[in-house]
């Protein structure tokens, strides 16, 4: 009744009545828009992943300054009527019909509509449910209709806590716990009058009224809103006056999406990033998925240690400092695995996580991981790959005191190697041409027992003990652990087919390497490393996720006599006393040094070091 004669003859309809009885009562409210956050093994967060910045609160905690500020100056009979404002409505055709500027007279239930129905567009992609910024009749009508049901459906705090949560305020912020933090980084609960009447001044048009950019325009409005709230009751003179006489008195501040605010978590973050979007777990295609992580509410909780991992993140940078001169594309990362569990405890490195864009200290590869998580696609692993060796020595049946003649610094194209897992049962040196592999120094050309050898990393001591050997044992040893060549681009298995491999020629992650290793800090038995301990969504619901996966893959007597040995290399060689307590590890550099490795152990933590030059 309502609605004016010639607002109907537009819609192709003869009366108000069949217009209304054209739509259904109700309307699906689809779940609205919620950042996800990844936090630490501590429910630290690391990060957020957002397209609409929302964090949904009880009407309990909103100010009663807010309600009553945007009770104000968005529908000030907003408790009298029941979704339609027949007065609103009477008053805006009125102003219709005798100026040329519009009015919309949309009660706070159909704000609440309308944006419901936005919401359910950008959800579904639908423009079915699209209601426009300029409406025209039918859409005016169906929203009116709309606010009708939900009033019948809701209580009228239901529909203003909901509404409160659900309008955009700035930007990508939306909802007044967001916006709160955003202009007064404080809670929504703890909004004072004048701030409650600056953000209910906002949603009129946010752009417009942004006290950042427009501080004289958001000064005017909110002073407005401030009268609106002393005419109606909704505060006193005193409190008006003190109010009105205040500046902004903004305290921003910004909870960037993304791991690029992670700072030292950052390739941690993007690890775990990629391991959602990888799993169809949490969602049938990527773009499913994508829209989950940004939209759906997830807790995402990891195993990272962060405050240990700001540790290792300073140790990189203070082992290669990628800005200085001297040195130049020169990287490093760190990461740690807990023997026991697998859990990746740090994953760190000298740059900073971002687009390169002509800045080599700045790149968004993960160098601990393979190329499919987000990394650089391995790197060789040099003598951090002898140990493999060593354990194949023990398994048929030799000891670390074994005496080998390490002085044979060639083997012909032709040389036969064992190998029972490749077709025949063995494979030749190979490439057309002879191998020749050199030690770092001169002298260690000469016999030398298995313990000695390995302890200086000695080239020719590891290949005499690989030639008396099956290969084979030596490419499972490797790839029990989880060790994967990734030359290729893609994670394989170590093959034996090429011998040069037991001296490092594979491109490994340090990731890999320091599960590896765990294993031996762990009397054998390896676990596969994994990040996530739970996904939760805002409703409670679970995601399965990798559990701990650990197995018994090595004897412990040849992990004992292994570790006798890595722990003199760890404590003579490279701790020099500096480190209490047990310590094991293994050392490593490939030709010209473009790989140094150090990977490292004790009962509880198990790290891989890697610095390169790019």
């Amino acid at each position: 009744m309502l609605v004016p004669v010639a607002a109907i003859a537009k819609t192709g309809l003869t009366t108000g009545n069949n217009i209304v009885s054209a739509l259904p009562s109700s309307f699906e409210k689809l779940p609205i828009s919620e950042p996800s956050t990844i936090v630490d093994a501590n429910g630290k967060t690391i990060a957020n992943f957002y397209q609409q910045n929302r964090e949904p609160v009880s009407l309990d905690d909103i100010s009663p300054y807010m309600r009553k500020a945007i009770v104000s100056v968005e529908d000030e009979r907003f408790y009298e009527h029941n979704g339609v404002d027949p007065k609103g409505i009477a008053r805006a055709i009125v102003g219709n019909l005798t100026s040329t500027s519009r009015s919309g007279a949309s009660t706070l239930t159909q704000q609440y509509v309308n944006n419901l129905l936005v919401n359910n567009q950008e959800l579904t992609g639908s423009e079915e449910t699209t209601v426009s910024g300029n409406k025209d009749y039918s859409e005016k009508i169906r929203e009116l209709k709309y606010a009708v049901a939900i009033e019948k459906e809701m209580s009228k705090d239901e529909i203003l806590e909901g509404y409160l949560n659900l309008v955009l305020f700035s930007g990508r912020e939306y909802g007044v716990q967001a916006a709160a933090q955003r202009f007064y980084s404080v809670d929504a609960k703890d909004l004072n009058v004048q701030q409650s009447a600056m953000l209910a001044g906002m949603v009129q048009l946010p752009n417009v009224y942004n006290p950042i950019n427009n501080p004289e325009r958001s000064l005017d409005r909110r002073n407005k809103v401030l009268g609106n709230m002393y005419r109606t009751g909704a505060i006193n003179k005193k409190e008006y006056d003190d109010a009105v006489k205040s500046g902004l008195e903004l305290k921003p501040s910004t909870s960037p999406s993304g791991c690029s605010a992670a700072k030292d978590n950052a390739y941690f973050c993007d690890y775990v990033t990629n391991l959602i979007l990888g799993d169809d777990t949490f969602g049938k295609t990527k773009e499913d998925r994508e829209g989950l992580l940004y939209r759906g509410g997830l807790t995402i909780k990891t195993t990272l240690n962060s405050e240990l991992n700001k540790k290792a993140a300073n140790d990189a940078r203070k082992s290669i400092d990628p800005n200085a001169k001297s040195n130049k594309d020169v990287f490093s990362s760190i990461v740690s695995v807990e023997p026991g569990t697998g859990n990746i405890l740090t994953m760190a490195q000298n740059t900073t996580y971002g687009a390169e864009k002509g800045n080599t200290a700045k790149t968004m590869l993960n160098f601990a991981v393979e190329k499919s998580m987000g990394g650089a696609g391995g790197f060789q692993a040099g003598s951090t790959m002898k140990p493999y060796t060593t354990l194949a020595w023990l398994k048929e049946g030799h000891h670390m005191y074994d005496t080998i003649n390490a002085k044979r610094p060639y083997f012909a194209p032709s040389h036969k190697w064992r190998a029972s897992c490749l077709p025949g049962g063995q494979t030749v040196t190979g490439g057309g041409e002879a191998w020749q592999p050199l030690n770092a120094s001169r002298g260690f050309y000469r016999p030398m027992t298995v313990d000695y050898g390995l302890k200086w990393s000695i080239n020719s001591a590891t290949i005499q003990e690989a030639s008396k050997l099956d290969l084979c044992n030596i490419t499972d040893f490797a790839n029990s652990v989880g060790l994967r060549d990734l030359d290729s681009g893609q994670p394989q298995e170590l093959s034996p087919e090429h011998p040069s491999f037991v001296i490092g020629t594979p491109k490994v992650a340090p990731l890999a390497q320091a599960a590896a290793f765990a294993t031996f800090a762990n009397k054998g038995e390896y676990c596969e490393p994994r990040a996530l301990t739970s996904v939760t969504d805002k409703d409670g619901n679970q995601y399965k996720v990798k559990k701990e996966s650990c197995s018994q893959q090595i004897d412990p007597t040849y992990i004992a006599d292994l570790n006798g040995t890595l722990k003199k290399i760890a404590t003579d060689r490279v701790s020099k006393g500096r480190v209490a307590g047990p310590i094991a590890g293994k050392t490593g550099t490939n030709n010209w040094s473009t790989s140094t490795w150090f990977v490292g152990y004790t009962t509880g933590i198990s790290t891989g070091c890697l610095g390169w030059p790019s």
